[in-house]
């Protein structure tokens, strides 16, 4: 049997149709993420970890590589393709540049109905179907890990669609959040996770989105003197691994890394939410800057404002059908 020596670290792994013997060394995972340890993602990935080893009887070890210590959000899915590491969680808008718009659509401002609304798609046949579109690129969708609503940040409050304007506000490559943070007359930035505290402190951008954990662990508050809970779009990733290497695998280890999957993704989502009320908590207690809600008539001129977006997303993300049974689902008219 031919062995492929850039293949030597997964030990037992079958890629493309060939098993190797466990007889030598465990299988090894590399899971790589831009976030922190401390952060629901982070802490997901470890719970993973923890329970593959331990579900596997050791036949498999799972090396965690948090805050983008092997590579960038950019570099990720070409490692996932190339066999550098096995498993990611990018968020959804990373799927574009690959050929999977569709996810986009998940990135639409107010499609989700609070965290109920949100797990109605992530678990029924929208998210299913998203998942599944990922298979011919050569990736298995495993679950979805939710990490909140988004709030924005600036240095001055954003508490109206006019607030926005000639703002540079970084984000993370979604072709949805560019749309609507033009719409409100900002200039979008894509940007590594890496370097937005930085870019926040000198003035690169003149602020971000993300959820309130990110905010907390990446220190973004101790740089934004104004911080809007808009909960206006909302962050998700996708758990995913390289199909060669998930499919080739012995299916007693396979079946033991779905339980731990499943079981991991149950803990992320858990305290996804948890995470977030006490961030914002913390963020609040630290005096570093004022956090802003918006007011009902606030938020509906938000939403006003950003109609827009959902017919000009239907080009975007390539399916109209996507988009419709989002909204659909939302109960917003476009």
């Amino acid at each position: 049997m031919k062995r492929r020596t850039a293949l030597t670290a997964l030990g037992t792994a079958a890629i493309a149709g060939t098993r190797f013997s466990f007889a030598q060394q465990p299988v090894v995972i590399k899971f790589s993420h831009v976030v922190a340890n401390d952060t629901p993602k982070g802490k997901g990935a470890l719970k993973f970890k923890e329970l593959a080893e331990k579900y596997t009887g050791g036949k498999v070890k799972v090396e965690v590589y948090p805050n983008s210590t092997l590579y960038k959000d950019k570099e990720e899915l070409d490692a996932l393709n190339s066999g550098s590491v096995q498993m990611l969680a990018p968020s959804t808008a990373k799927f574009r540049p690959i050929g999977v718009p569709e996810f986009e659509a998940l990135d639409l401002p107010f499609i989700f109905n609070g965290e109920e609304g949100y797990n109605k798609v992530a678990k029924g046949p929208i998210g299913k179907d998203l998942l599944k579109r990922l298979e011919a690129k050569g990736i298995t969708g495993l679950a979805y890990w939710d990490n909140g609503f988004h709030m924005v940040s600036a240095n001055k409050p954003l508490l109206l669609p006019a607030d926005f304007q000639g703002l540079k506000i970084r984000i993370s490559g979604s072709k949805i959040a560019d749309l609507y943070f033009r719409r409100f007359g900002a200039i979008p930035q894509i940007m590594a996770f890496s370097e937005v505290y930085q870019a926040l402190q000198t003035g690169v951008v003149d602020g971000c989105e993300n959820t309130p954990s990110n905010y907390w662990t990446q220190k973004f508050y101790e740089v934004q003197k104004h911080i809007t809970n808009s909960q206006h779009a909302h962050l998700q990733y996708a758990l995913i691994t390289n199909s060669k290497f998930w499919n080739g695998l012995p299916a007693d280890i396979r079946g033991q890394l779905d339980k731990a999957v499943d079981e991991s993704t149950d803990y992320t989502n858990s305290i996804a939410k948890s995470e977030n009320v006490d961030a914002l908590e913390k963020i609040k207690a630290s005096g570093k800057t004022t956090l802003h809600v918006l007011t009902p008539q606030q938020r509906q001129a938000w939403i006003e404002a950003l109609k827009p977006v959902y017919k000009e997303a239907e080009t975007r993300v390539g399916n109209k059908k996507v988009v419709d049974d989002l909204l659909k689902s939302a109960g917003i008219a476009a």
